[in-house]
């Protein structure tokens, strides 16, 4: 069973229903002790650094709980962002500091609109499991103003205006940008990769 949490940041309709397409398991924790029977966990998230606030210690150190136990956590957006060490968007909130770096605004020039909406592509750096069988160059769809920093930590970036990480993994820990339930296949692709490495 896949964990899906929900701290009102938004698209956990949409995430449930890409799952389900794959014939995954899911269900939503009403608290932090639920995910001890969870095989795997989904970060997900639109809009401000902020909503993570509602993320309290509980569920912080539930979460760190199974990550320590190597069950495979995963961020969507917001949620990715999450998994670093903060944003600027938010410069009082800890992130859950599994991955390296700070998000920060993208910088908006003439030649590019911001927020970052709509279909683009990913270059893929390094092999990674949650990218198996995606090829690079392909399309996904982003909506966001705030980036992660290419990292160590970073399997694919993304350019828009400058270049960004789409996708990040480290160990069991992974993320994406961009939303993968409106991203057609590539998108779907990139959950089944999460549940199969949940097992």
């Amino acid at each position: 069973m896949i964990a899906l949490i929900d701290y009102k940041a938004g698209n956990l309709t949409s995430v449930k229903k890409a799952l389900a397409t794959i014939g995954a398991e899911v269900f939503v924790p009403d608290t932090p002790d639920d995910l001890a029977n969870a095989a795997g966990i989904i970060v997900p998230g639109v809009g401000h650094f902020g909503a993570t606030r509602a993320l309290d210690q509980p569920w912080i150190d539930a979460i760190l709980g199974r990550v320590g136990e190597g069950r495979p956590l995963f961020g969507i957006c917001l949620g990715m962002q999450w998994l670093l060490e903060g944003s600027e968007e938010a410069p009082e909130l800890p992130g859950l500091g599994l991955l390296s770096g700070r998000c920060y605004r993208l910088k908006p020039d003439q030649a590019i609109k911001i927020p970052h909406v709509g279909w683009n592509s990913i270059a893929i750096r390094r092999e990674a499991s949650i990218v198996d069988e995606v090829p690079t160059g392909a399309q996904v769809y982003f909506t966001h103003s705030y980036v992660a920093p290419v990292t160590g930590d970073t399997v694919a970036v993304t350019e828009h205006g400058e270049a960004f990480a789409a996708v990040v993994q480290r160990a069991h820990i992974s993320g994406v940008q961009f939303h993968p339930e409106k991203s057609g296949d590539v998108g779907l692709r990139i959950l089944r990769n999460f549940v199969e490495l949940a097992g």
